[in-house]
C-alpha cells in the first residue's frame, strides 16, 4: 500500500465515502484533515512531539517505532508525513514486490530506485519521508536501516510493524545506527485532549503537589477518569466513544481488538503454544494486582509450558511484567528477582473487555468503582507510569514486598528519581492503610518520600505525598512532560 500526500483544496464538505477514498489513495495532506469528519481526524498524541524532534534533529538516524498492534503507530507517522513534500508508505503486507526488493540488495541507492520505479513516486532525501510499515514481514528491511544511516543520512526513514519485536529477535537491530521510540495506548491526559477537555488536562499537569484542588473539580475529574477506565486508551475505542457516546459500542471495538490479538498468536507461536497463549490471555486479567503464579492458571499446565508463552505475550507488547526489586540500590533494578513478578495488560479498557466486567459502574457510580475495584486502579497507574516513561527505551517496572514469612507488606510500584527510589502505593477509594509504605521507608534510608494514589484530593503530610488517581502524569519523565505541555496547549 502506498500513500502519497500532496496539497489539495479542503475536503470538509465532501461525502465521507469519497473523502475516505481520497485519503486512502493519498490525495489529502494531513494538514487538511482538521475539518474532516471525526473518522478522518488523527488524535494529537504525545508521540507527535518526539517525532517532530526526530524530523529536525541534525544527527537524526533511521527510526524504529515500537509498540503493540493498534496503538496508533501508523496514524502518527502519517501525521508526520504531512510535513514533507512527499510521503511514501510501503506496507510489506500489502505491496506486492516490496519484500523481494530488499531480498536482492541492501544498497540504499538501489533500494530507493527500485521503490521509486515500483511506486512511480520520487524518493528524495530531505523532501521525502519513507515509511516502511509491517516491516516484520521483511526482516532484511530492518537491516537496511543501517545502510540508510551510513550512506544516505539525509533521507528520513521510519520503520514500524505490529509484530516488530519478533523480527528484531531474529535479525537484531543495527546498534548505534538507528533510533527507537516506544508508543502505547492513549494515556489519561491524551484521552482528555482527544475528548476536548484540554483545560482539565492542563490543570492536572500543572497542579502543584500538596495543594487540594477544588472539590467540585476533583469529583468531575474522577468522573472523567471513570469514563477512561471503561473505554481505555486504544485509539479506535476512544474514537468510537467520541462518535457515539455509547459504552457498548466502544466495548465492541475492544472485543474485536482482543480477537485480533488472538488471531496473531499463530503468527509468532508454535502450534503447540497457541493454547497456552489463549489460557494466559484470558486468565491474566483475573490476576492483576497479585503476585503472579503459574499455579493460578486453571488447567493442567506447568511453568515450563506457560513461561515461554508468557514471554511471547510480553514481546508482543500485550502484557507488561512488574518485577520484584529490593529498592536498596541505584540504579533501580540492580537487584531484581525474575521469579517474583506481577503482570498488567497494555490497556485497562482491553483488560476489562476480556474480563467481561460490568463497566456501567464507572459511569454511574465511579467512586464506588474506585472503592471496590482496587486491582483496576493498580493496573491503571501501572499503565500510566509506562506511558509517561522515557519513550527512548522500553519501560521497566518494579514492585517491592517483604520476603519474610508471614509478612504481607507490599508496595505496588517503585520508581527512581535522581538518586532516590520512590515507593508508590495505589489505594482504591479512600483507603488509608499505609503500613507497607511506612515499612518500606523505615527499611530504606535512601527513600525519604512515598507517594499514594487514591480517590482522595492532593495533600502532603510528613513523608507521604498523596495525589489523586488521575494525577499520574505528575511523575512523567522530563521529555514526556515537555511533550505533555505542548499537547495540552493544543486546540482540540
Amino acid at each position: 500500500m502506498v500513500i502519497l500526500w500532496c496539497e489539495m483544496t479542503k475536503l470538509a464538505n465532501l461525502p465521507w465515502k469519497l473523502a475516505k477514498k481520497m485519503i486512502i489513495l493519498g490525495c489529502i495532506s494531513t494538514k487538511l484533515t482538521s475539518n474532516l469528519p471525526w473518522k478522518l481526524a488523527m488524535f494529537n498524541r504525545i508521540i507527535d512531539f518526539h517525532l517532530d524532534k526526530w524530523k529536525t534533529d541534525p544527527f537524526r538516524k533511521p527510526l524504529l517505532l515500537r509498540g503493540a498492534r493498534q496503538v496508533g503507530k501508523t496514524y502518527a507517522v502519517r501525521r508526520l508525513g504531512g510535513q514533507f513534500k512527499y510521503f511514501v508508505e510501503v506496507n510489506f503486507e500489502r505491496l506486492e514486490g516490496a519484500i523481494s526488493i530488499f531480498e536482492k540488495d541492501l544498497d540504499p541507492e538501489k533500494l530507493i530506485l527500485s521503490l521509486s520505479l515500483l511506486l512511480k513516486t520520487p524518493i528524495i532525501p530531505g523532501q521525502t519521508l519513507l515509511f516502511l510499515d509491517e516491516v516484520q514481514e521483511s526482516p532484511r528491511a530492518i537491516l537496511a536501516l543501517r545502510y540508510f544511516y551510513e550512506e544516505m543520512p539525509n533521507l528520513h526513514v521510519i520503520a514500524a510493524g505490529s509484530l516488530l519485536e519478533f523480527a528484531i529477535a531474529k535479525v537484531g537491530v543495527p546498534v548505534g545506527r538507528i533510533s527507537m521510540l516506544y508508543m502505547y495506548p492513549l494515556s489519561f491526559l491524551e484521552y482528555l485532549v482527544a475528548t476536548g477537555d484540554n483545560l482539565i488536562a492542563k490543570e492536572i499537569l500543572d497542579h502543584p503537589p500538596g495543594i487540594p484542588i477544588e472539590e467540585v473539580v476533583h469529583i468531575k475529574i474522577l468522573g472523567l477518569l471513570g469514563e477512561y477506565l471503561s473505554i481505555g486508551g486504544m485509539p479506535e475505542a476512544v474514537a468510537r466513544w467520541i462518535q457515539t457516546k455509547d459504552p457498548a459500542s466502544a466495548l465492541n471495538v475492544l472485543q474485536q481488538i482482543a480477537a485480533t490479538y488472538r488471531q496473531d498468536f499463530g503468527k509468532y507461536a508454535r502450534k503447540a503454544q497457541v493454547n497456552y497463549l489463549e489460557q494466559l490471555f484470558h486468565q491474566i486479567p483475573h490476576l492483576i494486582g497479585k503476585e503472579f503464579s503459574y499455579r493460578e492458571i486453571h488447567g493442567e499446565y506447568r511453568k515450563r509450558e506457560l513461561a515461554p508463552a508468557m514471554e511471547l505475550l510480553e514481546r508482543a507488547n500485550i502484557t507488561h511484567s512488574i518485577r520484584y526489586c529490593s529498592g536498596q540500590e541505584i540504579p533501580i533494578g540492580a537487584e531484581i528477582d525474575f521469579d517474583l513478578f506481577k503482570v498488567i495488560y497494555l490497556d485497562i479498557g482491553l483488560c476489562q473487555a476480556i474480563l467481561g466486567s460490568d463497566i456501567s459502574i464507572w459511569f454511574l457510580r465511579p467512586l464506588e468503582g474506585f472503592e471496590n475495584r482496587g486491582e483496576i486502579a493498580e493496573g491503571f497507574i501501572g499503565q500510566e507510569l509506562i506511558c509517561y516513561a522515557s519513550p527512548d527505551n522500553k519501560a521497566e517496572m518494579y514492585f517491592w514486598k517483604r520476603k519474610e514469612k508471614n509478612s504481607a507488606a507490599e508496595v505496588d510500584y517503585l520508581i527512581q528519581r535522581g538518586e532516590r527510589i520512590v515507593p508508590i502505593e495505589v489505594k482504591s477509594g479512600h483507603g488509608s492503610s499505609l503500613r507497607s509504605l511506612h515499612l518500606f521507608l523505615d527499611s530504606h534510608p535512601k527513600s525519604i518520600l512515598a507517594i499514594r494514589f487514591s480517590a482522595l484530593n492532593y495533600s502532603v503530610m510528613n513523608k507521604l505525598d498523596s495525589r489523586p488517581l488521575y494525577a499520574a502524569a505528575s511523575l512523567a519523565h522530563d521529555s514526556q512532560r515537555e511533550a505533555l505541555a505542548r499537547l495540552v496547549s493544543m486546540k482540540s
